[in-house]
């Protein structure tokens, strides 16, 4: 019988890089509430129609990588999302809620993409994420930017990070560019790779961060986007650069940055590593003024980011991220093992972590007291429960001593 394996770009998150997750959801949830972004969820999986809208046809999402299902209403699909924003944008049409702007909302979940699997890109993977959604003004891309630096640095990352900065501009200035870059790579059309082929005319952008070498080479020499952003444009970059430069965040300018979505305006960011090859970028988002009214909803301007779950656990793995460490109960034979599980409920109620000798002698269920990593032992053998008691040994000291039962709750405070 053929061994039972995960799907194919999924994997099993077992507990020591669990926690790992963990730490990185709440520390990413904590802050975001400092900064007034309330948490949300929306489903996994969406009307098609809600991608296709909001990331364009022609992006890559869309055309190669989205897990997409008929349902049994005739002619209507389902997929499940490939990334947060979509999701958030529909909730805030389909639940009316431009009169309650400006809305800052927090996020965590899967994600599902098929891609060829690589290290620290799977096909489901999981993303924390923000939105600030109605502010128009460049005060918001600071204030967003330095939420996703303050998140990055409180998980100790600060020296693995650069901030990666740069400006798609308003629709017009987009245009332009586009205009141009078209006419540019039309004269290499037949030495670029079949992606960027491809790309020429849907998204020429992303040739510009085409990881192909010959790619790489002809875009050195394409037009740069400064030269077509309109005024309104580059004072807007400006102010954004000056509200970053004030609060003392480093970032460094790359004009070939874009984002691969389609809803993108002005300013586009990536916090990237070099600690983890090719998959650098850890946390990225940027400006979109527009997706509202692509969706259908009111005008509504927006900025955000998402960052890979697995991408920062994988930078946290030489940290020591611990549990709380549990009180384990250790009763001393089979005859104190009622007494045993009574006093385990009875501790789990009054707020601590406790773990249950459940079999074999006592030097076995000790064994097990130190391979949880207990704080302490509480053992129960005859002689202590005929006098109301229990043997408390602290197992980083090897001390015991011998506690009334009615002053355990007082004397373990110390091992909480």
């Amino acid at each position: 019988m053929r061994s039972l394996q995960p799907v194919r770009g999924t994997r099993d998150i077992l507990p020591d890089e669990m926690r790992r997750h963990r730490a990185v959801i709440n520390c990413a949830r904590n802050l975001a509430e400092r900064y007034g972004y309330r948490e949300m969820a929306t489903p996994i999986f969406e009307s098609t129609e809600v991608f296709q809208r909001t990331l364009g046809d022609t992006s890559d999402i869309v055309t190669k990588e989205m897990y997409t299902f008929p349902v049994r209403e005739e002619g209507d699909s389902v997929t499940l999302r490939p990334e947060g924003t979509a999701g958030v944008a529909r909730a805030y049409i389909s639940n009316s809620l431009q009169q309650q702007v400006p809305i800052k909302y927090f996020y965590s979940g899967p994600m599902f993409r098929h891609e060829r699997p690589q290290k620290g890109r799977q096909r489901q993977f999981h993303q924390v994420g923000v939105e600030l959604l109605g502010v128009a003004q460049p005060l918001g891309d600071v204030e967003i930017i330095a939420l996703g630096d303050h998140i990055l640095r409180a998980l100790g990352l600060g020296d693995a990070i650069k901030l990666e900065l740069n400006t798609l501009g308003d629709p017009e200035s987009r245009s332009a560019y586009r205009t141009a870059l078209v006419e540019y790579f039309s004269a290499y059309e037949d030495k670029l790779s079949e992606d960027s082929r491809g790309r020429l005319h849907r998204n020429p952008l992303r040739i510009l961060d085409s990881k192909d070498e010959n790619d790489r080479r002809i875009v050195e020499n394409a037009p740069a986007f400064g030269d077509y952003l309109n005024d309104q444009s580059r004072d807007f970059f400006a102010e954004v650069c000056a509200g970053l430069d004030a609060l003392g965040l480093e970032y460094a300018l790359n004009s070939r940055l874009v984002r691969g979505l389609d809803y993108y305006t002005h300013t586009c960011f990536e916090f990237t590593t070099t600690r983890l090859g090719a998959q650098g970028t850890v946390l990225a988002g940027g400006r979109y003024d527009g997706l509202m009214e692509t969706m259908g909803g009111p005008a509504t301007p927006g900025i955000g980011w998402a960052a890979g779950i697995e991408r920062l656990s994988m930078l946290l793995e030489g940290q020591a991220i611990e549990g709380p460490r549990p009180i384990a109960v250790v009763p001393a034979a089979r005859a104190q093992e009622a007494a045993a599980l009574h006093l385990t409920h009875d501790l789990r109620h009054k707020g601590f972590a406790v773990e249950l000798g459940y079999s074999g002698n006592l030097g076995k269920r000790m064994k097990r007291a130190n391979k949880v990593n207990a704080r302490a032992a509480l053992i129960l053998g005859e002689s202590e429960l005929a006098q109301g008691s229990v043997t408390l040994r602290d197992l980083d000291t090897g001390e015991q001593e011998l506690v009334a039962l009615d002053a355990l709750g007082e004397r373990l405070a110390a091992f909480r």
